[in-house]
């Protein structure tokens, strides 16, 4: 593997060898135990998810920190696209789409080609991932210029599921951001809450872990989950959780690509996500997402 360094500070992978094995297992850790390294004057970086650690090149995350009065610089090739959420604090965000106010309510959509600065004057801790070469995950990436978005998820649908108590909220959608190359939503599962045995087809994706804390069933096989965690899993693997703390447990997870196939385990628990008809703090939604399953592989519309 070959990488280089920019003049931002930002590592552009060159080339990789991936060799997945079959005995392949979800990847999981959390941020604390990644290196962070220097990118800039006040701002650090720790390299999340990376093909060295995940065995694959679908997507690549990073959590930035930016300290009080600092400045990141962010460039997106014109063959990727990406997209940021704030963790923590506050920040600005300038470039080639004006200025924003971001907080933790937001996801900004980065889109092709992108370049500009993320400064915060409190400090802040940000998510950043990008879809390298994203075109192989959307024919039709490249043919209508895509468009910066930010998105209050705040105000988006909030849907709760048929079968237990969870809830939620689309982050990254075909119809927010105009490209089937990922989805994203972020998912709340209260103290005692299950969801079902399943496993995806067709897409690979990760969770990270917002706040809380509970158990990850892989394969079967428990494993502890907390807040700074990240949870990669492969195509194929079976995988549920359980709220087994006394809080709410809070992650965002994305898929590569949008549509995907999602099989359960006992066909009788197939989840089907409900509208409640209001926002997650009990206002009126800004758009409208009519119920569907988690099993559908196109994305019903709204979505």
């Amino acid at each position: 593997m070959q990488t280089q360094i920019d003049t931002n500070g930002l590592f552009v992978i060159i080339g990789i060898d991936l060799v997945r094995q079959e005995s392949d297992v979800p990847v999981l850790f959390n941020y604390e135990d990644v290196e962070a390294v220097p990118m800039g004057d006040g701002v650090t970086r720790r390299a999340l998810i990376t093909p060295e650690r995940v065995k694959s090149d679908c997507l690549l995350l990073d959590r930035w920190t930016i300290d009080a009065g600092a400045t990141a610089n962010v460039e997106v090739a014109p063959t990727d696209l990406a997209w940021l959420q704030l963790l923590q604090g506050e920040a600005t965000i300038n470039g080639s789409a004006g200025h924003h106010a971001l907080t933790t309510s937001h996801v900004i959509f980065l889109p092709p080609g992108f370049a500009g600065e993320i400064s915060s004057a409190i400090g802040t801790d940000v998510l950043f991932a990008r879809v390298p070469k994203a075109d192989r995950f959307d024919p039709k990436f490249g043919e209508t210029p895509l468009d910066f978005r930010c998105v209050d998820w705040r105000v988006e649908p909030a849907l709760s599921s048929e079968h237990d108590a969870r809830t939620r909220i689309y982050l990254v959608t075909p119809t927010l951001f105009g490209t089937k190359a990922v989805k994203g939503e972020m998912i709340i599962y209260p103290p005692g809450t299950q969801a079902s045995n399943h496993h995806h087809e067709g897409a690979e994706h990760f969770q990270y872990f917002i706040s809380g804390r509970g158990t990850a069933l892989l394969s079967e096989a428990p494993r502890p989950v907390r807040a700074g965690d990240t949870l990669y899993n492969y195509e194929f693997e079976r995988h549920n959780f359980i709220n087994d703390g006394d809080e709410d447990m809070v992650f965002v997870e994305y898929f590569v690509p949008a549509e995907c196939r999602t099989v359960w385990t006992n066909p009788e628990l197939v989840c089907a996500w409900l509208p409640t008809g209001k926002n997650i703090d009990g206002g009126k939604p800004s758009r409208e997402i009519a119920a569907h399953s988690s099993a559908e592989t196109v994305n019903p519309e709204g979505v």
